[in-house]
């Protein structure tokens, strides 16, 4: 029944809070989903049409690397779930029309660790707010059953979520980083500096953020981190430049 699965979904999560002394926040559902699903690890990322997109929460480094793989690529599972409004299910990354859908992502993924990979996007209405994503480190199909389960914690994390601060949603395991909320403000602030040094838009300032990360081989948020402190720096039709560049003017 919709109800039993949903009121046991919501306990096992919130078994989860109560083992970190928190309240429910956004890393109780992923925990709880690896816990009942045949996954690996679980990553959730805040996302939007009209301003940068971000990570929130992972599991463990090779999901923390998908969220931000994905979001720095700007293609993947999550992306094509959050742009369609509905879940993708890729059994197994190794498929020929997967790696010529996501060419980078895909051999970026296998290299980090993961063969499956479940994206659920979160929606109430006309609302969504992120991407739920779950891995695997093999080939696996999620039973109908398994995947109504994935989908209800999806719609756990929506309410979550959007009934939480995200500076409230708990910390990543793993290595992640412990502020959440300083770390969606340094990309949100970092994404506003790009604005009045190139002249753009929110989304296409953030678009050079993540291609310039991508193409440095950088993490999003170390990359919004030097420019926030001014060691890096953006011009119009040019590269930017560090600190440590004789052209770098320090403003």
């Amino acid at each position: 029944m919709p109800g039993s699965r949903s009121t046991r979904i919501q306990s096992l999560v919130a078994e989860q809070a109560a083992l970190r002394g928190a309240r429910v926040g956004v890393v109780d559902v992923c925990t709880a989903a690896v816990v009942a699903l045949p996954v690996g690890g679980a990553g959730l990322s805040a996302m939007s049409r009209t301003a940068a997109s971000h990570p929130l929460c992972s599991t463990d480094d090779i999901s923390e690397q998908l969220e931000e793989l994905q979001l720095t690529l700007g293609e993947g599972p999550c992306v094509d779930a959050f742009t369609h409004g509905s879940a993708v299910l890729t059994s197994d990354l190794r498929t020929g029309e997967l790696q010529d859908r996501w060419p980078v992502f895909v051999d970026a993924a296998l290299a980090a660790g993961a063969l499956a990979v479940f994206a659920l996007p979160l929606q109430v209405g006309a609302i969504s707010p992120g991407v739920l994503d779950l891995y695997a480190h093999v080939p696996v199909r999620l039973s109908p059953e398994e995947l109504a389960d994935a989908l209800a914690f999806a719609d756990l994390a929506t309410l979550v979520l959007l009934d939480s601060r995200i500076d409230e949603t708990g910390g990543p395991r793993g290595g992640g980083r412990d502020d959440l909320g300083a770390y969606r403000a340094e990309i949100d602030q970092a994404t506003g500096m790009l604005t009045v040094q190139l002249g753009v838009g929110i989304e296409e300032a953030f678009v050079r953020l993540r291609a310039h990360a991508y193409a440095h081989e950088r993490r999003l948020a170390d990359v919004a981190a030097d420019l926030v402190a001014r060691r890096l720096r953006f011009s119009p039709g040019t590269d930017p430049v560090r600190d440590d560049d004789d052209t770098y003017d320090g403003t």
